[in-house]
């Protein structure tokens, strides 16, 4: 019995830890991710693009995912640099018949570097659990 309490409490204690997938999300903005960093949609209209950069690999308006991802383009979407404007600052979003939206370099991209985090933080905690465990079981046994 008393172990039986132990193995259930160490279950909730480790899996209270790791991320739970959401049924749905709610974004604070439309957005492209390219190269790692997140460009939020503005809706400046940009005349003068300069070359293709990359595109949509992944859409999704309910998940995150790692590449150049979107919540508001399709696979797809072109990626263009903008004439005069370094990529660390914005990017071109083709939105079709000929017209370009601007996108706002807003930071990193840390959807990927996060979940590890909590995968590690996750085997932390179960590994000291276990070796609390150990200890006090062969404390039981010394008694």
């Amino acid at each position: 019995m008393r172990y039986t309490k132990l193995i259930l409490f160490t279950a909730i204690v480790v899996f209270s830890f790791f991320p739970c997938k959401a049924k749905a999300t709610s974004w604070a903005y439309p957005f492209v991710v390219w190269d790692d960093y997140i460009y939020v949609i503005s809706d400046e209209y940009v005349e003068k693009i300069n070359k293709e950069i990359g595109e949509v690999t992944k859409y999704s308006d309910m998940e995150q995912y790692e590449g150049n991802f979107s919540n508001a383009y399709p696979k797809g979407t072109k990626y263009y640099s903008i004439d005069g404007i370094d990529t660390d600052t914005a990017i071109a979003i083709h939105i079709g018949n000929g017209q370009y939206l601007k996108a706002i370099r807003e930071g990193e991209y840390t959807y990927r570097k996060s979940y590890i985090q909590y995968v590690y933080k996750g085997l932390g905690i179960f590994a000291i659990l276990i070796v609390g465990f150990i200890i006090f079981t062969q404390s039981r046994k010394n008694l």
